[in-house]
């Protein structure tokens, strides 16, 4: 219900833009009927609650292994996800742009949680095809210094986790992918909403834990 409210909102958003009043030329009418046709399908899709994402990974298949330029407090380092996941559970979460409404509230929420995903030995890292400039300022703001965020300035990671948002070239969806420290994916949560990917992903790390006592 909380993602097919956002998507909502968007939509009403997207419905308020103002269209250019410039005729359409009649040699592209054809093809502009097409792009037209094409974006309809693509928005009702999205309405609908389908995900515009590519088919993620899914859980028990195994988490392609990364490094990349991250930030944390302002200070900038190589995370290693093999080495993370040498000290237990790594949840990695995709989200489109820093400093977007969506994409503070949501590292606000994970920032709040760290206390709760370090009792789980989990690490957090958001991950997002920003420069690390800008990831610089977003983990000491919305991140508030509290977890990691990397910089996928090739959008290698982005396209190895299926995580790429068709509607945004270049962009990643919102999906988050809570891991084992063998490697293998908990669970996996997709929804352009921020509201419900930290309890999600913390629910699955906590679920692993117990299994593992």
């Amino acid at each position: 219900m909380h993602n097919l409210t956002y998507r909502l909102q968007v939509v009403k958003k997207m419905a308020a833009t103002p269209i250019n009043p410039d005729p359409i030329p009649v040699r592209v009418l054809g093809a502009s009927r097409h792009r037209l046709a094409a974006w309809l399908m693509l928005l009702t899709l999205w309405f609908m609650g389908h995900s515009l994402a590519l088919a993620q990974l899914k859980p028990g298949q195994t988490a392609p292994v990364f490094k990349a330029p991250a930030a944390l407090a302002g200070e900038t380092f190589t995370f290693d996800l093999t080495a993370a996941l040498a000290e237990g559970p790594v949840v990695v979460y995709f989200y489109p742009k820093a400093f977007t409404s969506g994409c503070t509230i949501e590292a606000q929420m994970f920032a709040q949680a760290i206390d709760d995903f370090k009792k789980q030995k989990t690490t957090v890292v958001g991950v997002s095809t920003d420069d690390i400039e800008t990831l610089k300022t977003f983990s000491t703001g919305p991140c508030g210094g509290k977890f990691a965020v990397a910089a996928d300035n090739d959008q290698s990671i982005m396209k190895a986790y299926d995580a790429a948002l068709k509607i945004w070239p270049g962009v990643a969806d919102r999906i988050s992918y809570a891991i084992a420290p063998d490697g293998s994916i908990i669970d996996v949560y997709e929804s352009l909403s921020p509201e419900d990917h930290v309890k999600r992903t913390l629910a699955a790390v906590s679920r692993w834990q117990a299994a593992q006592k």
